[in-house]
């Protein structure tokens, strides 16, 4: 029995055992896997993408914890997702003097990402639609939070605005504003409650110090990697190359911002990654991030099935940035304007041919020192036998 604190305006719950009659919420809860968050050709994704961009919001509240403003929508059908608005434009670049802790998250961001992670076969991180949400009606006037519906107010030219509380950039000179109603912004599809699927957070052994002078020391350590190698979890089982799938979508996207990953703790350490919150990437396509990828050239070590598919989104045919161009095309908001501009999408193109530069010299320096192989062979019979 599902209960809720109250009942106005959910649809009347009529679920049984069978999954034709669960919402699509609920199909994509009910279907992760210790590998993937949902199957290659998933028929409820189309379906439950859609319900996010079009279903009625019945309540908006603010999420607790983190640096920005972020709420939680929820649906008639007891669905839920994360609420990110836009806060800049999208042909807008990070300013060069801003450390990258101190950024803003991008909508449009979490929805390329999302995109960019189902191409690349990872589908790790959570759907995101982007949708245009009427501030009044779908947020101020339903919304039971009382700390954020103090900060609404209506901005000299006539929008509607609010700002929240978070520990940055909730303030009137930070708030995200309708024009003069409509906000552009992305919305997630929440992880099961972690009541019922908890979840375990590791600090990433390539995080950055978070110091405007200090260096991490895996900047000043050549051989850091090394030592890792023979720390658990990454000493067996297929973590560090997991951790490596998720260093190159960071590297594509132009995302610092990793300090810590997730993993379901069902799972064990026998899992792979969720690549969450990647509100901070896509800021910048004039310039590369370089050290992203250390962690790839000082382990040389990657999954064989990920340079296959690097591979191939390298030929012409399936160019990188023409799929996420098509791609992103399906989504609500590319009517609004592309998801991402095209400076974006040609950093793609070059970050990739940079990975796969970085993987062949790998080969290379293996090959000279007469080491063993950069690739982890695909371990499907083990996949298989887990998934049982």
């Amino acid at each position: 029995m599902w209960v809720s604190a109250s009942q106005e305006g959910y649809d009347e719950v009529q679920w049984n055992s069978s999954s034709e009659s669960h919402p699509p919420w609920l199909r994509f809860h009910l279907g992760i896997t210790r590998w993937e968050l949902y199957p290659q050709h998933d028929p409820n994704m189309e379906l439950l993408t859609q319900q996010i961009a079009t279903q009625r919001i019945v309540s908006a509240v603010q999420k607790s914890g983190g640096t920005q403003l972020k709420l939680v929508m929820s649906f008639p059908n007891y669905g839920q997702a994360l609420f990110k608005p836009m806060k800049q434009e999208r042909e807008e670049e990070t300013n060069y003097n801003l450390y990258y802790f101190s950024d803003f998250e991008r909508h449009n961001a979490e929805i390329a990402a999302f995109h960019l992670d189902r191409i690349l076969g990872y589908r790790r991180v959570p759907p995101a639609v982007g949708r245009l949400v009427d501030v009044v009606k779908e947020i101020k006037d339903i919304t039971t939070d009382r700390k954020l519906a103090k900060t609404f107010f209506t901005s000299p030219v006539g929008n509607v605005c609010f700002y929240g509380q978070c520990s940055y950039y909730c303030s009137t000179e930070h708030a995200v504003c309708g024009r003069p109603l409509n906000l552009e912004a992305s919305l997630a599809v929440m992880l099961p409650d972690l009541s019922l699927a908890p979840r375990r957070s590791w600090r990433s052994p390539w995080r950055r110090s978070y110091s405007r002078s200090k260096l991490a020391k895996w900047e000043t350590e050549p051989n850091y990697c090394s030592t890792i190698k023979k720390t658990a979890p990454y000493n067996k089982g297929t973590r560090l190359v997991d951790f490596m799938d998720m260093v190159i979508l960071d590297f594509l996207m132009s995302n610092m911002d990793r300090h810590h990953y997730e993993t379901f703790e069902k799972f064990g350490n026998s899992t792979s990654l969720l690549h969450l919150d990647n509100g901070r990437a896509f800021g910048r396509h004039s310039k590369d991030e370089p050290s992203i990828l250390v962690p790839l050239q000082q382990c040389c070590r990657i999954r064989r099935s990920t340079w296959l598919r690097l591979r191939l989104l390298s030929l012409p045919q399936y160019h990188i940035s023409d799929v996420m161009r098509a791609s992103l095309s399906t989504d609500a908001l590319h009517k609004v304007a592309p998801l991402l501009t095209e400076p974006h999408l040609a950093a793609l193109s070059r970050r990739l041919k940079t990975v796969l530069d970085t993987v062949s010299l790998c080969q290379k320096q293996q090959k000279e020192a007469g080491r063993e192989s950069v690739f982890l062979l695909p371990t499907e019979h083990f996949r298989c036998k887990q998934r049982g």
